[in-house]
């Protein structure tokens, strides 16, 4: 079903409040997609889109966008240029497609990943300051196979629509959970031991001991990663079983970190096959 709209009305003014307000976002459980590959990667896998929001008028929509219309089957609705200027990033062009998706929100308690003969890699980022560099950590998450991302305390929030394109559509491969800080995190590797996959908790941190490249990640890992701070908070560094460092000539970063790390889990784990 596809509605035209040519001045601004009740539907966009929620739209447009969940480009900036988190709050909205929480209250409607919706969230906007913005981009080709976060788009299509919202669709291949399955993830529910509520409405399509495309650009009426010049220029014509690109092949992708007509694509996406006709055999999606989600309901579409056009705006003029104006109005659809309103669904747009910060600093962003006219956009001439934007998704309403619905959130998922994962309980940690329901969070089982992985066997013991496939032991999972799950990454945890404490209370990350911007939705970009979240984002970030999520796509590099999914690209080096780990089983989910877990956002501690009141960091920045996974479906901000900075934090969704960031991903680059990771976000809708691999599951981001919320944790309020280390003691769900310690339960949650205590129910792991219950399922006979036994995890350690394994912190990535600049003043760590073991060189990342030195530790061996074969059992399943809950890898916590700092946001843009040097060393882990005496909280985290309490209830971690080991400590590693990235050895480099300055601070990488949450979202690099996390990259490096991921990798040489992955490359081990790939060793080990």
């Amino acid at each position: 079903m596809t509605r035209r709209a040519n001045a601004r009305n009740a539907s966009v003014q929620v739209w447009q409040a969940y480009l900036n307000s988190r709050a909205s976002r929480l209250r409607d459980n919706r969230f906007l997609v913005h981009g080709q590959r976060p788009i299509d990667r919202a669709l291949e896998c399955h993830w529910p889109l509520e409405t399509l929001v495309y650009r009426l008028g010049a220029p014509e929509p690109s092949g992708w966008a007509r694509q996406v219309l006709e055999s999606s089957g989600v309901p579409s609705v056009g705006l003029v240029p104006e109005v659809m200027a309103e669904l747009a990033e910060p600093s962003e062009s006219v956009p001439e497609l934007v998704a309403v998706a619905v959130s998922r929100r994962m309980e940690l308690d329901d969070f089982a990943p992985g066997t013991p003969e496939q032991p999972p890699t799950v990454v945890v980022i404490d209370r990350p300051g911007s939705p970009v560099r979240l984002g970030a950590l999520i796509r590099s998450a999914a690209a080096f196979g780990a089983s989910g991302v877990i956002v501690t305390g009141s960091g920045a929030d996974h479906y901000d629509p900075q934090s969704v394109t960031a991903s680059d559509g990771a976000l809708f491969a691999v599951p981001v959970l919320r944790a309020s800080g280390p003691a769900q995190l310690t339960a949650f590797r205590d129910r792991q031991l219950a399922r006979g996959i036994g995890t350690r908790i394994v912190g990535s941190d600049d003043h760590g001991g073991i060189a990342l490249d030195e530790f061996e990640f074969g059992a399943a890992t809950v890898l916590v990663i700092g946001d843009e701070s040097e060393t882990l908070a005496p909280a985290w560094r309490q209830v971690c079983d080991e400590l590693v460092c990235v050895p480099s000539d300055g601070s990488l970063g949450s979202p690099s970190a996390a990259a490096v790390a991921l990798y040489e889990i992955s490359r081990q784990r790939r060793a080990l096959r």
